[in-house]
């Protein structure tokens, strides 16, 4: 069987919100070159743990990094609008392909808006329905190309999606 992988992450680079690359060492004075990296646990592409909002949630090192390899389902959802909820009713389309063991991927292609001021406030997020139906249907893990699942400004929905979401130990990929 051939597979091919895909890598949807995106690159980090000095500058990106938290992240900071410098030199440390150089061959010319040091003899080999190394480099000082600050990650904030956000920064590009990430996984949440549970930890991060359930409290003794597992940490990433925990989970079943099994659900992380394998074919996934791309849902389109470049239709929907800035700041709008990603509901059940968009999945309709695909709901004899998500089930037990499933891996959703939904695009909305908002990481074209990774350098823009909106990019952390406008994007489409998933609806508590929709989070309640991914754990229903036994998903294995939910990908966004947005910096959350949930609106950053809503402090009750970003704690709601993510609490439905991780306690159904769905795995979240988050830009």
């Amino acid at each position: 069987m051939n597979s091919t992988i895909i890598d949807l992450t995106l690159t980090l680079y000095h500058g990106m919100r938290g992240v900071e690359i410098h030199p440390h060492t150089r061959i010319a004075t040091d003899g080999y070159n190394t480099t000082n990296l600050k990650l904030y646990s956000h920064a590009g592409t990430h996984m949440d743990a549970p930890l991060h909002f359930i409290d003794g949630g597992a940490t990433i090192d925990q989970w079943d990094l099994q659900k992380c390899i394998g074919p996934a389902l791309v849902a389109n959802l470049t239709h929907k609008e800035p700041n709008s909820l990603i509901t059940v009713a968009d999945l309709a389309p695909y709901a004899d392909q998500i089930g037990a063991g499933s891996r959703v991927l939904l695009r909305t292609d908002w990481d074209a808006h990774a350098t823009l001021p909106d990019y952390r406030t406008h994007f489409p997020r998933i609806s508590r329905e929709l989070a309640h139906w991914l754990v229903a249907r036994g998903v294995w893990l939910v990908g966004v190309q947005t910096p959350s699942v949930a609106s950053l400004a809503d402090r009750d929905e970003l704690r709601d999606v993510r609490q439905i979401l991780l306690h159904g130990a769905i795995v979240i990929v988050e830009c």
